[in-house]
């Protein structure tokens, strides 16, 4: 079982955490685009690529995560139980459990599975000389260690499968339609693997890779209610009962 900290302990971790994102993004869009790979010049920039989507995301995530916990620092315990605090707290927890760790989670599983079986399929040598070992593993691997840090040291409030399920399938629906939408408008596939399918392969492709993400939500609640089993899962820190 996980133990809760202080809020002020949240804060230097979630801190560090956010500055990590922020850097890791502007490094991103710091990159030089060459001919010989224009793919963020192309039709829908950096925002077609799930990679640089969670990015953002999980950046966003842990500035909402560091001003939650800013606000526990300085507003009485009283006024945390209601009001905008009280709405913050179950943002966060919607965020993280609908669609922050089920997607970075997805982000590791999926590019990495691919780059092992051929990596020229979703992340071609030639972007060895554009994006540096350090930020390629910034992007596809740090998220899962930095999803499960959160999982561990915060408990997180797990609502109904069917809404949680229905949050991610919205999301999933969207971006495959934003991923449809670029090839028809600008005759580019986001990923090279897409490129190599036949349309029934493309179909099983996008299809499985929708369907995988409903077990990673439901990895995600096992995690969370298995890490907290013994502690009630509320908004932060955990007082002892006086006996």
């Amino acid at each position: 079982m996980a133990t809760s900290m202080s809020w002020g302990s949240y804060l230097l971790i979630h801190v560090v955490i956010f500055s990590w994102y922020v850097f890791t993004l502007s490094a991103n869009c710091s990159l030089k685009i060459t001919q010989a790979h224009p793919g963020a010049k192309t039709y829908g920039g950096r925002w077609k690529y799930l990679t640089f989507l969670n990015l953002v995301l999980q950046t966003v995530f842990f500035g909402l995560v560091v001003l939650i916990d800013i606000i526990h620092l300085i507003l009485p315990s009283k006024n945390l139980r209601c009001g905008v605090p009280l709405l913050l707290v179950k943002l966060r927890d919607t965020i993280f459990t609908i669609w922050a760790f089920p997607i970075g989670t997805f982000v590791f599983l999926s590019f990495w599975s691919i780059y092992h079986y051929n990596r020229e399929l979703v992340f071609p040598k030639i972007l060895d000389d554009i994006i540096p070992i350090w930020l390629n593993h910034a992007m596809h691997t740090v998220t899962l260690p930095l999803a499960l840090l959160q999982m561990y040291i915060q408990p997180h409030r797990y609502g109904s499968k069917m809404r949680g399920l229905l949050g991610l399938s919205v999301l999933a629906v969207l971006y495959l339609g934003w991923v449809l939408w670029v090839h028809h408008v600008a005759g580019i596939w986001v990923y090279p693997i897409m490129e190599r399918l036949s349309p029934m392969g493309l179909v099983i492709f996008l299809g499985v890779s929708s369907i995988s993400m409903a077990p990673l939500y439901l990895l995600g609640e096992k995690l969370n209610h298995k890490i907290w089993k013994s502690t009630a899962v509320s908004t932060g820190p955990q007082r002892k009962k006086k006996k």
